[in-house]
């Protein structure tokens, strides 16, 4: 009965839209670019976040392009991606929310709508404004897409990234691996003696004991050997008995806990392991690994470990022409052969437990969220306007024009590589810049997940990284974990420190599992039950 007088609303409302003028969307944008700017006075001004690694300029060509094509006056939000959360906090304190907004941490969502920041996203609106993104996610990523829903209404439209399919890869120094006559490991006690051999044989031939095992990132392939992931931005939530539990505090992690007292006691964990791997500058480097420190971690995705050759790429020569050419060593290993030339890394799988359990951290496919700012509501027919945007940059059905929308001007900034015309390369001058396309201001859509078919994806693939992963069982956010996640991710960081250097006894783990749900974990779980029925109950409400 709820059911039918909402879809009565829905019906009301989107009849009283079309009868007031606000539908919108029946008719497509101008679709040619002469560069001149718009004919007529812009019908918005829209203010708009995306991903940036360098700041987009007022006059980039790509953003000029999208204005006349949609008659609009866009404001780029410039907000540096490695300090995305706290410079947008200060925007939406001095101006509110932009326009559309990107919430890079799911879990925002939430906090966002309760601070009266975004709009609410009718359906029918949605699926007539942005009908290509709208058939996308339901045919491609049907389990989230009502993810976004708040008590029933859509506040967030989910960024589901495919690629993250594939786990987080196990990586090893190589070269220190065939010179101490050791294979990959394979269980739990194999893996001990490639680490006590890493920091006791001398693998890099200095002659002296500077060498470890691993560190903090490689510490959640030996809580994966129990079923768990440990350390991580967020709380990991597993399933246990048909409820969700808190990975940390299971019973089996003062198994994973004794193994790694024992190591760090005996000096084959990176004593530097308390401030992590990265010591500043791109996040997703393991300056670890890379010095010589380590020789396994678990950190970056697969596409931070690309080695020269590993599959071939196309690029092009000073006169623009296609060439396949083997790729390059990119991030952890750029830099680690920048420092040593001779270093060889190479993939492992997760290794196994006592109990046979296998796994390395996952990102979760709900990568984030992109919601509409509450201001749109005080000018009518500016939700469609964003909408219908969002939907030509993100999901345009013409694969030349989405291929512009994202890369730039074809013949200017990339052609085709292939006669198949499923691959793109970057023309000269901007092949050289990997962040060109901020540069120019291309890309401000949000990502599709369209199945992956590139050649860097089909190579990780090979890898088998869609295989072992630990993704959390919890993907929304509750109001418990907006107040007190931070809280508690401390807590419980700062007491398996004190487990692993000994600090504190081991025998004091139930201590801490009972001062973790006194400081608010009971309710975090039971919110995260509630919710993940709530989740279930919209899905088949909302097929």
């Amino acid at each position: 009965m709820k059911m039918t007088r909402l879809r009565r609303l829905a019906a009301f409302m989107t009849a009283a839209a079309a009868a007031f003028g606000l539908a919108g969307c029946e008719n497509g944008p101008k679709s040619s670019f002469s560069g001149t700017g718009p004919s007529s006075a812009p019908e918005y001004r829209i203010s708009w976040t995306m991903h940036q690694n360098l700041p987009v300029p007022e006059d980039a060509e790509m953003v000029r392009y999208i204005e006349e094509k949609y008659n609009v006056d866009l404001d780029i939000w410039n907000l540096e991606n490695n300090r995305y959360e706290s410079l947008l906090d200060l925007k939406l304190a001095q101006e509110g929310a932009p326009d559309l907004l990107r919430v890079r941490q799911p879990q925002d969502l939430l906090k966002y709508q309760q601070q009266g920041l975004l709009a609410e996203i009718p359906e029918e609106t949605l699926r007539r404004c942005a009908p290509n993104l709208y058939a996308a996610i339901r045919r491609y990523a049907p389990d989230y897409a009502d993810y976004g829903r708040i008590d029933g209404k859509i506040y967030g439209i989910p960024v589901v990234n495919p690629t993250n399919a594939y786990r987080i890869p196990v990586v090893y120094r190589q070269d220190w691996l065939d010179k101490l006559g050791l294979k990959t490991p394979q269980t739990l006690d194999e893996f001990e003696k490639v680490i006590y051999a890493f920091a006791n044989e001398d693998p890099d031939g200095n002659g002296i004991k500077d060498t470890y095992g691993l560190s903090l990132e490689g510490m959640n392939v030996v809580f994966g050997a129990f079923g768990q992931i440990v350390f991580a931005d967020q709380l990991y939530f597993s399933e246990k008995d048909g409820r969700l539990v808190v990975g940390a505090l299971q019973p089996e992690m003062k198994e994973a806990l004794r193994y790694l007292r024992k190591w760090y006691k005996d000096g084959v964990i990176d004593p530097e392991f308390i401030t992590g791997e990265n010591k500043g500058g791109y996040k997703h480097l393991s300056h670890a690994f890379i010095n010589g420190r380590i020789g396994m971690t678990s950190m970056g995705n697969y596409y931070h470990w690309i080695d020269n050759g590993d599959y071939t790429a196309w690029t092009v020569d000073e006169r623009g022409n296609s060439l396949e050419t083997p790729a390059s060593a990119t991030y952890n290993v750029k830099e680690l052969k920048a420092k040593n030339p001779e270093a060889e890394v190479s993939f492992g799988r997760p290794f196994s437990g006592p109990g046979g359990k296998r796994g390395s951290k996952a990102y979760d496919m709900l990568m984030s969220f992109t919601a509409i700012g509450a201001n749109v509501a005080k000018e009518p027919g500016k939700l469609e306007k964003v909408l219908q945007i969002l939907d030509g940059v993100s999901a345009n059905p013409d694969p030349i024009e989405r291929a512009t929308l994202k890369n730039g001007v074809i013949g200017k900034h990339w052609k085709w590589a292939g006669p198949q015309r499923e691959d793109i390369v970057a023309l000269p001058p901007y092949d050289r810049d990997p962040n060109y396309l901020n540069s120019i201001g291309a890309n401000i859509g949000m990502m599709v997940p369209y199945p992956p078919t590139g050649r860097r994806e089909q190579w990780a693939a090979t890898l088998g990284l869609e295989k072992d992963g630990i993704y959390n069982a919890l993907e929304v956010s509750t109001p418990s974990l907006v107040r007190d996640s931070a809280g508690l991710i401390m807590l419980k960081n700062r007491a398996y420190i004190s487990f692993i250097t000994g600090e504190r006894p081991l025998e004091e783990f139930d201590q801490f599992v009972a001062e973790f749900m006194e400081a608010g974990g009971e309710e975090v779980l039971r919110e995260a039950n509630a919710a993940r029925t709530a989740a279930t109950d919209a899905a088949n409400a909302y097929p």
